[in-house]
C-alpha cells in the first residue's frame, strides 16, 4: 500500500503534521505502507489542488487547504481559510467524513492531529511531545518574547529556519522522517542539517539588517518591501524584534514563482488586535489566520502586490 502525504511546504507545522500523521498511520493503519511526502505551496488565484498529486492508495492533506477529490482519504487543517471555494466548503460539510477533520480553534495542525487520533484511534506517542509542543509554539507564535523568536537559540527554532528557507528537497524529506522518532537536538545536530543551517543563519542575520533598512513605521504599522532582494523564507518576527512598539506588519517579497504580501499581528503588541488578518487577505484571494495571513500574486504582478499591500497598510493604520 502507498500513502501519499501532502503537507504545507516550508512550514514547521506542516512538516511536524506530516511526521505525526505518518507515525500514526504506520502504528494504527498499516505499518508496511510505503510513505511519500509532497510539499504544497499557496499559488496565485489557486482554485484547486491538482488531481494527479493523489497517486497513493491512501492520500492525505495535512495543514493545507481542502480538496473535494474522491481520491482524498484523510484531511486535517486548522486555518480559517481552509477552503478554496464555497463549493469545497459545502462538500466538506455535506457528509460526516470519518477521516477528514477541521478545527480552526487550534494553534497548530500538529496538535490538532495528535489530539484527534489519540481520541479516535487511541494513538499514544509521548515521545513526540517535544515536536508537538514546539509546533504549537511556532505556528501559534506563542514565544515568550521577540528575542526567542528571532535569535534562534533553541534547537527547534534553528530547525524551523532550515525548514522555512532551505530548497534542498532531499534534506526536507529526511527531516520529516527524522521528526517521527528523533529529538530536535538530534535532528539539528545531524551534519547534513547543520551544514544547511550555517549559511542560512548567516543569511538570517543579514535579513535583520535588510528589514531594518527597508522598513517604514507609522501609526503602529511596519511596512517593508524586499522585492528587490532574494528573501524567500525570512522570519516573520524580525519586524517586531526591530519595532517592539508595533501592532502590525505588512511585507512585500518576490520570488521566481510568486509576488507575496505577508501580513501579521505583533504577538507582543502593546495594543490589542482590532482586525482579522485572514479576512483582510481573503478579500485579495489570500488567507491564513486571524493573526497572520498572506496573499500570492504572479511574479509579474509585483506592482499589483505593492498596491494591495499599500491599501492593507492604510487600513491597518486606521485601527
Amino acid at each position: 500500500m502507498k500513502l501519499r502525504v501532502l503537507h504545507h511546504d516550508h512550514c514547521f507545522d506542516g512538516f511536524a503534521s506530516a511526521a505525526v500523521f505518518s507515525r500514526f498511520f504506520a502504528e494504527k493503519i498499516d505499518r508496511e505502507a510505503e510513505v511519500a511526502f509532497n510539499g504544497l505551496a499557496h499559488k496565485p488565484n489557486q482554485k484547486f489542488i491538482e488531481e494527479e498529486l493523489f497517486d497513493g492508495d491512501h492520500n492525505a492533506i495535512v495543514d493545507f487547504k481542502y480538496s473535494p477529490s474522491s481520491r482524498l482519504t484523510w484531511w486535517f487543517d486548522h486555518h480559517q481559510s481552509a477552503f478554496l471555494s464555497t463549493a469545497d466548503e459545502k462538500h466538506f460539510h455535506s457528509t460526516p467524513w470519518p477521516t477528514k477533520f477541521y478545527n480552526p480553534d487550534y494553534k497548530s495542525c500538529t496538535k490538532f492531529i495528535a489530539d484527534t487520533v489519540a481520541e479516535r484511534y487511541g494513538f499514544d506517542a509521548r515521545d513526540l511531545d517535544e515536536l508537538i509542543r514546539w509546533a504549537d509554539i511556532i505556528d501559534g507564535a506563542q514565544y515568550e518574547d521577540s528575542k526567542t523568536a528571532v535569535e534562534l537559540k533553541a534547537p527547534a527554532m534553528r530547525l524551523m529556519l532550515v525548514i522555512e528557507a532551505s530548497r534542498n528537497s532531499g534534506l526536507m524529506q529526511k527531516i520529516i522522517r527524522d521528526m517521527q522518532s528523533k529529538s530536535m537536538s538530534e535532528i539539528i545536530s545531524d551534519p547534513a542539517v547543520d551544514a544547511e543551517f550555517q549559511p542560512l543563519y548567516a543569511r538570517h542575520l543579514k535579513m535583520i539588517d535588510m528589514i531594518r533598512d527597508s522598513a517604514r513605521f507609522d501609526r503602529g504599522v511596519i511596512y517593508f518591501d524586499l522585492s528587490a532582494e532574494d528573501v524567500e523564507g525570512y522570519s516573520k518576527f524580525i519586524p517586531y524584534y526591530l519595532f517592539p512598539e508595533s501592532v502590525y506588519s505588512v511585507g512585500v517579497s518576490l520570488s521566481t514563482h510568486r509576488s507575496k504580501i505577508s501580513v501579521g499581528f505583533n504577538p507582543w503588541s502593546p495594543s490589542p488586535r482590532r482586525h482579522n488578518l485572514a479576512s483582510i487577505c481573503e478579500r485579495y484571494n489570500g488567507g491564513g489566520h486571524a493573526v497572520v495571513g498572506a496573499i500570492s500574486f504572479r511574479p509579474d504582478e509585483i506592482e499589483l502586490a505593492r498596491r494591495c499591500a499599500g491599501e492593507i497598510t492604510e487600513e491597518l493604520k486606521g485601527q
